[in-house]
């Protein structure tokens, strides 16, 4: 299953170490040092799961636990240094969903994320994905936009689904790929770049100055509603 994780660790080997393994087990991670803008990123983007340090900066790990109970149901993993029982007693008790002491395996803490993750009902994807004048109809296979059906190869279509399910998500070439996978075995990078020159003859106004299939210069592509268009 793969989720959004937000990693909140003050110590920036630790966190990179977490990052990357969490990212090798297919899931998107943000990071940060201090315990406000821990909440901050949860209030901005609603991560599925909190890899929690008990000691940070700013606002402890324990205030910041406090505070998301208060206005999230999203799941806390809680990192920390002190092993005793009350504190584990305490951590949970405030709570935490479950709760590691370090030094702590990457492996291990993958295999809770896991666990935790399964706890969360798979949600339903949407039949339908709209981003401003287009719109994606995953069951009927169908692209429109401003109401007019819009003719796609197999291989445009899958691309647009991937960006329209992530509005104004920045997406690699290799990210495109990888969820694309399976739709052909002759996707390249290239072939990418093929498949949105295409599409923004389709769905865009004015193909060369795109307000909805954009490139974002030295990271890849994003899809957005856009300015509205004129009448």
């Amino acid at each position: 299953m793969s989720a959004l994780i937000l990693v909140a660790e003050d110590d920036e080997n630790q966190a990179e170490l977490v990052r990357r393994y969490l990212e090798q087990d297919h899931h998107r991670v943000l990071v940060v040092h201090d315990g406000r803008d821990a909440l901050d990123v949860v209030r901005a983007h609603g991560p599925a799961l909190v890899v929690l340090d008990l000691m940070l900066p700013g606002l402890g790990g324990l205030d910041v636990c406090r505070a998301l109970r208060a206005e999230s149901d999203v799941l806390v993993l809680m990192l920390t240094a002190r092993s005793t029982e009350d504190d584990l007693l305490h951590g949970l008790g405030i709570g935490a969903d479950d709760y590691m002491t370090k030094p702590f395996s990457p492996r291990e803490l993958v295999a809770r994320v896991r666990t935790l993750l399964r706890r969360v009902p798979a949600a339903k994807p949407e039949p339908v994905l709209q981003v401003g004048p287009i719109v994606v109809d995953q069951l009927r296979h169908e692209v429109r936009v401003r109401g007019e059906a819009v003719e796609c190869t197999p291989g445009e279509f899958g691309l647009l689904e991937v960006l329209a399910s992530e509005v104004d998500r920045v997406f690699s070439r290799e990210q495109l790929l990888q969820r694309m996978h399976g739709i052909s075995s002759f996707l390249t990078a290239r072939t990418i770049d093929t498949h949105v020159k295409n599409l923004r003859r389709k769905i865009e106004t004015d193909p060369r100055a795109p307000a909805h299939l954009v490139t974002v210069y030295g990271i890849g592509y994003k899809l957005t509603a856009g300015r509205a268009d004129a009448p």
